[in-house]
């Protein structure tokens, strides 16, 4: 069963007075770390979280949420209370049952109901947390205190609204540096969601010579963007081409099916030459 490592979590939330023994480790897994949909307001939606346990003793959890969001210096993931991010679906979230516990060396399940409400249009986004029951540890930085510690992990949940979603990319600073002796051929575009949703979007570089034909293929896959963020994406070939004029398209796939393109010719200069754009 698939970990959720990217959302995986060690909370220190209280200290203890005395120096208990170590607390037992286990091995917890969580199943899936992402969930997308669309939905219509009004109309629950329901999904299933998967937790595993790989220890020899059972583990009380209890599930929560936060908002999901980004943060526009650094464009990583930043969770906040229920309402207080952009595009928030936490306060439509209920765990059933709130608590449950995972025995050992097997899975529970905990049924997540979504319930969307009027007037909600395009993205919607959450965390879906479970946590296990503090227990008491020692300090894992080495100080030898003792420490309520537990484990909490979270599963994105990204939603749309059916028939509100607005796709559309912005790109600006496409710049491609030419193949040459030790280089490789890289086309890169800021890319920016200029719509109301997510996207995943895909890049791809085509090369064609001065007789249209196809002389190099290269794709990359970008993250994920929400609403308003943006992020670069560089597509690299690794390949030599003879000298002469060449175009180079870099298509940007995202959201229903949609493409941007950028078109960006270069030039291959002949021995005794430097090349460039």
């Amino acid at each position: 069963m698939r970990r959720a490592d990217l959302s995986l979590a060690v909370g220190l939330v209280a200290m203890a007075v005395l120096i208990p023994k170590p607390a037992r480790a286990q091995s917890l897994g969580l199943s899936p770390a992402e969930i997308r949909a669309s939905f219509t307001p009004q109309q629950v939606l329901q999904f299933d979280l998967s937790v595993s346990n790989e220890g020899d003793v059972p583990v009380p959890m209890r599930g929560s949420v936060s908002d999901l969001w980004f943060d526009p210096s650094t464009n990583e993931k930043t969770f906040g209370a229920p309402g207080t991010l952009p595009r928030s679906a936490s306060n439509w979230v209920t765990f059933v049952p709130a608590t449950f516990t995972v025995p050992p060396h097997g899975t529970a399940t905990v049924k997540v109901m979504v319930t969307p409400p009027k007037g909600a249009t395009g993205g919607s986004y959450a965390v879906l947390f479970v946590e296990s029951k503090p227990e008491l540890s020692r300090d894992p930085g080495g100080s030898g205190r003792a420490v309520f510690a537990n484990l909490r992990l979270g599963a994105l949940l990204l939603l749309t609204a059916a028939g509100t979603a607005d796709y559309r990319v912005e790109g600006r600073d496409a710049t491609l540096t030419p193949p040459g002796a030790n280089r490789n051929l890289t086309a890169t575009l800021r890319v920016r969601n200029a719509g109301n949703t997510h996207i995943f979007p895909s890049a791809r570089v085509t090369v064609t010579n001065a007789e249209k034909r196809v002389v190099a293929r290269a794709a990359a896959d970008i993250r994920r963007l929400f609403p308003g963020q943006e992020d670069s994406v560089s597509v690299t070939w690794a390949g030599s081409l003879p000298p002469g004029a060449y175009t180079a398209v870099l298509t940007i796939g995202y959201g229903d099916d949609k493409v941007y393109t950028q078109t960006l010719p270069f030039l291959i200069e002949g021995p005794g030459h430097s090349s460039g754009e």
